[in-house]
């Protein structure tokens, strides 16, 4: 159980509630100049007949700050040693202890709080050294600046640390620009706003305030402070042009170049936006000029963009204005804006001539006449001299020019198929020059336009169609060249004119190809089909073209074959067998043409006359139907090179008179049977004239001669059924036998054999003594 030691505790509070005391927070001065000092003493009433030993642990005893408190061992006295600061420590909490000498605690610890109680002895402090705000001119009073604050270390829930604000002096800056009380500031807040009018920034630039803060309510302890006040600008003064007249010197033809400079004058404050210019230009509707703002000097900088024409204007007036990037504030005066005007004297200079046409484009038609004027008035001078032209590249040397005039004529005819010629451009270059040597050079594109020069040719020209063609739908494919370009070649129009054959007709296959096909089924031979092809120019050329076709039998791959080879199978050109057949009626044929020769020459032996010649004969008729050219290997009529074949057999044409015809041809005596489709004007081709040197030779030569013979358009083909009956009227010559007659009716003079080669005068040493009836003698 705790009692009561003293009256001392009585006097400090302190409570005894049943058995533990309960001591109320022991309060100390801060600064107390009365030390070591005795704040309250405890002690133990429990029966006890040994010592009490008294203890005190804690912060400010034995914890940081240390040696600030003790106890008195034996009194339980506790006391203060040095003096406490309250900025430092507000306040301690200790707890003592009873203990037997043994150390044996005796009671419970007791709880004792120490509460330092604070003096006024800090002084406030501005937080700043120097406060700066900012306030625009013309402000009203009543508008709020800027605020200062200010701290005391004292204990803020006391007087000590109360403070108060308030303004103990000002100063204009430039010094004395104003002298009256201009700012006003909140004892509690430290909130400094303006208090009357006249801010004026062109007047003054700010203020420097002298601040004074007291706590205790403006009672105690004080400190002084300073606050800076920049008046800042507002646009209320507009640009103004200095001076509003201006001259300045332009170069013609050069562009981007400075050619002088404005000023402006703002009173406003210099760097802002509120000083900055901008510049504008009117009355220059050609957009020749533009005005930029110097960001520095704030001038405005004159510059030519496009190009100037001394020429065409010596001089410009422009009407520049100018004005705030910034709009104006609503206490400037309600003025126009600043203009001034600037006269541009522009300075001639000698210009290159120039070309109308940045390139100069001719179209030109392949057809062309040379002399034909292609383009007149190409070029200018800008200083209007004289100009002298010249071609400077033209590599075909088409084109001629006309030194002063520039008129360019075609030269010569164009060739579109020139190497110099792409996609139908030829491209070439012309030179310009004036009266000072100054040239220039253009370029010139001639663009081609093709013409429709050449008609189109048919190809091919012969070809073999099959007898079935008709029914098969099959033909001769036929196309056409044309030596124009497109677009005035392909595509080709065929057609065969209705007046020159009426059994073919063509099928267009494509722009460039038809299929020639006769009507009805035709026997096999040879014919010419007239087809006009016509191309898509402009005006359109059409060509009229014969087409040998030959009609064949085909096998069953559709091929041509021979008559024999028809009969006997054979699928590819003259079996062996068809050409044994041949030969051996070619040599039939030769042997009785032998022996007709031979029998006549017999009947007629004893008609030549003395003197006249061995082959002279009497008949006045002309010989030319008698001489016949049999080594053709063709035989009969059909190889005469000296019988006219110029006629062409028309039935109509037949006599009526008994006996005048072929036998079993109905054909009149004296008319080849030719092709009613055969091209009768087309030269024969040339038939093998050398005789056969060897038997072997015989194949080659029948062959040679076959061929010649299927080719020749003015004769029927090899397998035509020929006429030989008929030889002409009787020969003059004789039979052959007469050469060799001994009755002779005289002596034959052979000197003229001379005269006829050497294969004649072989007949020179011929004695013929026997008759035709005794060919041995």
């Amino acid at each position: 159980s705790k009692s009561i030691v003293d009256s001392w505790c009585m006097r400090k509070g302190v409570l005894r509630v049943k058995r533990d005391w309960i001591i109320p927070p022991i309060r100390v001065s801060e600064n107390s100049k009365q030390v070591p000092e005795d704040l309250v003493q405890i002690k133990s009433d429990k029966i006890f007949k040994g010592e009490v030993i008294y203890k005190l642990e804690g912060p400010g005893v034995d914890q940081d700050p240390k040696n600030l408190f003790e106890i008195d061992d034996k009194t339980g006295v506790i006391r203060s040693k040095r003096p406490l600061d309250r900025e430092k420590y507000s306040s301690f909490t200790l707890k003592a202890f009873a203990l037997s000498p043994s150390g044996e605690r005796l009671e419970n610890p007791t709880t004792i709080e120490i509460v330092v109680l604070d003096q006024n002895d800090n002084r406030p402090a501005f937080t700043r050294s120097q406060f700066v705000g900012t306030v625009a001119e013309f402000s009203i009073p009543g508008t709020s600046v800027m605020s200062v604050s200010a701290t005391d270390a004292d204990d803020p829930e006391t007087e000590n640390a109360a403070l108060s604000y308030s303004i103990i002096g000002q100063e204009s800056f430039p010094p004395n620009a104003v002298t009256k009380t201009m700012f006003g500031i909140n004892n509690h807040t430290g909130a400094i706003y303006t208090r009357d009018v006249g801010l004026d920034r062109e007047v003054v630039k700010g203020f420097r305030l002298k601040l004074l803060v007291a706590d205790m309510g403006g009672m105690g302890l004080t400190s002084e402070g300073e606050a800076v006040i920049h008046v800042s600008d507002i646009n209320n003064h507009a640009p103004q042009f200095s001076p509003a007249l201006y001259s300045m010197i332009a170069e013609e033809n050069r562009v981007d170049f400075e050619i002088g400079r404005v000023n402006a004058t703002d009173k406003d404050d210099p760097g802002t936006r509120n000083w900055e210019a901008k510049y504008s230009i009117s009355k220059d509707p050609e957009g020749f000029f533009s005005i930029r703002t110097d960001p520095a000097s704030n001038q405005g900088v004159l510059t030519v963009v496009k190009s100037l024409d001394y020429e065409a204007q010596k001089e410009h007036i422009l009407i520049l204005t100018v004005e705030n990037v910034n709009p104006l504030s609503n206490k400037a005066p309600n003025l126009p804006l600043s203009s001034a005007t600037v006269m541009i004297t522009v300075v001639n200079e000698n210009e290159a001539p120039y070309f109308r046409e940045n390139t100069i484009q001719i179209v030109v038609p392949e057809s062309a006449l040379p002399g034909t004027l292609l383009k007149s008035n190409i070029a200018s001078d800008p200083d209007n001299s004289d100009l002298w032209y010249e071609i400077s590249r033209d590599p075909e040397r088409w084109l001629d020019i006309n030194r002063e005039t520039g008129d360019i004529k075609l030269r010569r005819n164009i060739n579109m198929r020139s190497p110099h010629v792409k996609n139908n451009i030829y491209n070439a270059a012309v030179k310009v020059t004036d009266a000072d040597g100054v040239s220039a050079t253009g370029s010139v594109v001639i663009t081609l336009q093709e013409t429709n020069d050449f008609p189109p040719q048919l190809v091919p020209l012969t070809g073999s169609v099959c007898r079935s063609a008709s029914s098969t739908g099959s033909g001769l494919v036929l196309t056409a060249v044309d030596e124009d370009l497109p677009p005035q070649a392909a595509p080709f129009f065929f057609e065969i004119p209705e007046d020159l054959s009426v059994n073919w007709t063509v099928v267009q296959i494509n722009g460039t190809h038809t299929l020639l096909q006769p009507l009805v089924e035709l026997d096999a031979a040879e014919y010419v089909v007239t087809v006009l092809v016509t191309d898509s120019g402009s005006p359109a050329l059409g060509a009229y073209s014969q087409v040998n076709v030959t009609v064949c039998l085909c096998d069953s791959f559709g091929d041509c074959k021979s008559e024999a080879g028809a009969i006997l199978g054979s699928t590819v050109g003259i079996s062996f067998i068809a050409l044994i057949i041949i030969m051996a009626c070619v040599a039939l044929l030769l042997l009785l043409l032998l022996l007709a020769v031979a029998m006549t020459t017999c009947g007629r032996r004893h008609h030549i006359k003395k003197g006249t010649g061995l082959l002279v004969g009497e008949s006045e008729d002309d010989i030319r139907d008698n001489v016949f050219n049999y080594d053709e290997q063709g035989g009969g009529e059909e190889d005469e090179n000296a019988f006219n074949i110029d006629l062409l057999w028309n039935p109509h044409d037949a006599p009526s008179t008994p006996g005048s015809f072929y036998p079993g041809t109905g054909i009149p005596r004296g008319k080849q049977p030719l092709r009613k489709d055969a091209p009768h004007n087309l030269p024969s081709p040339a038939y093998p004239r050398r005789p056969p040197a060897d038997p072997t030779d015989i194949e080659d030569y029948i062959n040679d001669g076959l061929e010649a013979a299927d080719n020749d358009p003015n004769v029927p083909p090899y397998d035509t059924a020929l006429i030989y009956d008929y030889e002409g009227d009787g020969s003059l010559a004789g039979s052959l036998s007469s050469i060799a007659s001994g009755s002779s009716d005289g002596d034959q003079d052979y000197d003229y054999l001379n005269d006829w080669g050497p294969r004649f005068k072989k007949l020179e040493p011929v004695r013929p003594t026997g008759t035709c009836s005794k060919p041995n003698q």
